[in-house]
Formats: C-alpha cells, sequence, structure tokens
C-alpha cells in the first residue's frame, strides 16, 4: 500500500494555477493553486482497489484514467502542494482498504414476533388513515 503512494506520487504531475479563496490581492497575482494529475493505469492496482479507487474519487476521476487532485486551500504554492499530495495518498490508502464484511443478524423467535405485531399496529394507524366515507 505505502509503495503504490509513493509509486503515485511519483508519477504525480503539478500544475500551479491561479486560486480562489484566502489571499486577497496576491491571488490576482500569483498561482497558488496546485493540480496534481495522475495517471491511475500507470500505477498497475489490483482491479478490486482500481475498482475502490474509481468509487471514491468519483468526478475527479477523468475519462482517459486520469485523477485529478485540487487543492487551493492555503495562500502559498507550498501548503497547498502538500495538501494535494496528502489527498492522494489519503485517497490511495482508502481504496487499499477492504470493506468489511456485513454480519447478518439473527433475530429470535420473540424478537420476530414483537416486530410483526408492530408492523401490524402501524399498518391499522395508516389504514384509519383514509377518506371517511358519508355512511
Amino acid at each position: 500500500m505505502d509503495d503504490a503512494v509513493e509509486r503515485a506520487l511519483s508519477l504525480a504531475s503539478e500544475s500551479f494555477i491561479a486560486g480562489s479563496g484566502p489571499g486577497g490581492q496576491n491571488v490576482n497575482k500569483v498561482a497558488t493553486a496546485v493540480q496534481l494529475r495522475v495517471d491511475i493505469f500507470a500505477l498497475r492496482l489490483p482491479p478490486p482497489v482500481y475498482q475502490r479507487l474509481k468509487l471514491l474519487a468519483g468526478t475527479r476521476m477523468t475519462s482517459r484514467g486520469e485523477l485529478v487532485i485540487a487543492a487551493r486551500r492555503f495562500r502559498t504554492q507550498e501548503a497547498n502542494r502538500a495538501d494535494a499530495r496528502e489527498k492522494l495518498a489519503e485517497l490511495i490508502t482508502e481504496a487499499h482498504r477492504f470493506p468489511e464484511k456485513r454480519a447478518k443478524s439473527r433475530l429470535n423467535r420473540v424478537g420476530k414476533t414483537k416486530r410483526l405485531k408492530g408492523k401490524k399496529l402501524r399498518g391499522a394507524v395508516k389504514a384509519g388513515r383514509g377518506r371517511i366515507s358519508p355512511d
């Protein structure tokens, strides 16, 4: 997992763009926002990890398989660069984490009858909410 993060960071290409947000007039003069691009296919991820990464990335993944991460939270290039790299590392680490299997809940006989009784009661309440006939 750590080697995948390091590989992604080494394959990432950075470009600095004009940012919005904090910085005052400095925003208009200096390109502080960072755009990080990584070719996901070059990472050679296993298929299940790739699928999870694709789901986690959402709109940050392009149709050509590039992951684009933008960071413009801070006023300096260095801070935004570190933020973008951190976001990328978190995304890849989360994709490597296997989801836990959900244990099926077991309901005993008493619990089942209690649940069905409650459903019947709610159904009776809702049935009584209908139109009143003029009989």
